[in-house]
């Protein structure tokens, strides 16, 4: 294992030595594009920053395809990527998905094996030189999730720092054209995410069946703000649709994954100068390692 990393480092400083406009003048984003030699130039190119889209395979109301986070999270970054380099890792849908287990085609992994697995995919981005970590949430149940995972990279040392990123959400500068066609039509498999969809992968849209089934929240549940309880979906939402899908379209969908993008992209640019966090990660588990002597 050392000699592959010295390899590895090895060859990353002879590239680095190079002209860089030589080097990568058309290399692919996706990591399964990439051959081997490419790969070793794109860490380069990419100041050794990956992005892991992270979606899930459920049901999107009647209208929408059950890849629709999954795609809509890799279309977003392979926009971003044109403007800010960084290396997609291949298609990731291991995400929390238990509330969805009902439903025709949901691919719901036990939390446990989420998690293993997920370590398990980063220590390898990691180990193949990606020291920037950027995990792309692209569905909303996986927040919870995510935040935890970041977290929890505190309790092993790693030569690799994770970020989770979290699209923002009605910020003040949303285009008008990315916006709902009228109030309470948006939510999970509505007209958004319908709209996006149709913004690459028409094919794969069916606004006309919105109306078969109901998006409104049902209400079978009420509990106060402060409680929490993991059937809170089912119950307010047991289609798994939420808002009206019908009035999707692709305009509105370009616009939206645009603005997306242009998001992203900020957030890689600014994850490949962070020079904070390595260190201050560093510092942390070398200080975590012989507590008695941290500073106090």
């Amino acid at each position: 294992m050392f000699c592959k990393h010295v390899l590895l480092a090895a060859t990353l400083a002879v590239i680095t030595a190079a002209p860089l406009a030589a080097q990568t003048t058309s290399l692919p984003t996706h990591w399964e594009h990439l051959t081997a030699p490419e790969f070793v130039q794109a860490l380069q190119q990419s100041r050794q920053t990956c992005l892991l889209p992270f979606g899930v395979i459920e049901k999107h109301g009647p209208a929408g395809p059950l890849g629709t986070d999954l795609m809509n999270g890799r279309y977003v970054a392979d926009l971003a990527t044109q403007q800010e380099y960084s290396i997609i890792f291949p298609a990731y849908y291991f995400g929390q998905i238990s509330e969805a287990r009902h439903q025709p085609g949901t691919l719901a992994y036990p939390a446990p094996l989420q998690l293993q697995l997920l370590q398990a995919t980063v220590d390898e981005m990691g180990r193949n030189g990606c020291k920037k970590i950027i995990i792309q949430n692209a569905h909303g149940g996986n927040q919870h999730l995510l935040r935890y995972f970041a977290q929890a990279q505190m309790d092993t040392r790693h030569d690799y720092v994770v970020y989770a990123y979290f699209a923002v959400q009605g910020g003040a500068d949303v285009p008008a054209a990315a916006k709902a066609s009228r109030p309470g039509v948006d939510g999970h498999g509505g007209e958004g995410e319908l709209s996006n969809v149709m913004a690459h992968s028409p094919q794969t849209a069916h606004p006309e069946r919105s109306g078969q089934q109901s998006g409104a929240d049902q209400k079978r549940l009420t509990l106060p703000a402060s409680a929490y309880t993991g059937i809170w979906w089912y119950a307010s939402q047991p289609n798994h649709y939420q808002g009206d899908s019908a009035g999707a379209t692709a305009a509105r969908g370009k616009a939206a994954t645009e603005y997306a993008a242009r998001n992203l992209a900020a957030a890689i640019k600014a994850i490949k100068e962070d020079t904070s966090a390595a260190a201050l990660q560093k510092q942390f588990f070398d200080e975590s390692d012989n507590p008695l002597t941290t500073r106090q």
